[in-house]
């Protein structure tokens, strides 16, 4: 019996991996941005996700090393990378959420990015799989 694999569905997977590899290498780079200049980035309104940048930078580093990792091991298509890649993709996406009275449009933007990477993973995931 012959499995038929939607073009589509592993385009959109693989898509979604290359995303989390974008995504993370820009979030590591933001991280950094903050660690090494912490005046770059502007405070508007206080929220109560208050930390200070140059934490915030350690904690967009983590993250976003995190989720290039995961990207990498998404594109080998395995079920377990593609669970840690939803996680990641969730966890990036909530980091985010907190972050947005620092940095609001970017933020936004990977917000939509990690929804699109774990509608991607969970809907048309398993057509990777080998």
């Amino acid at each position: 019996m012959s499995e038929h694999r939607s073009g589509f569905a592993v385009g959109v997977t693989v898509f979604a991996a290359t995303m989390l590899m974008v995504t993370g290498v820009f979030q590591a780079i933001q991280g950094l941005v903050a660690i090494v200049d912490d005046s770059f980035y502007v405070v508007g309104q206080e929220w109560i996700f208050s930390f200070d940048v140059t934490t915030w930078g350690w904690i967009h580093l983590i993250v976003g090393i995190l989720v290039a990792v995961a990207g990498i091991f998404v594109l080998g298509g395995a079920v377990w990378a593609r669970t840690i890649g939803v996680a990641v993709a969730v966890f990036s996406a909530v980091v985010n959420f907190a972050w947005l009275p620092y940095y609001p449009v970017w933020a936004a933007v990977i917000i939509a990015i990690d929804v699109f990477v774990i509608w991607a993973l969970t809907v048309h995931g398993r057509d990777v799989v080998s």
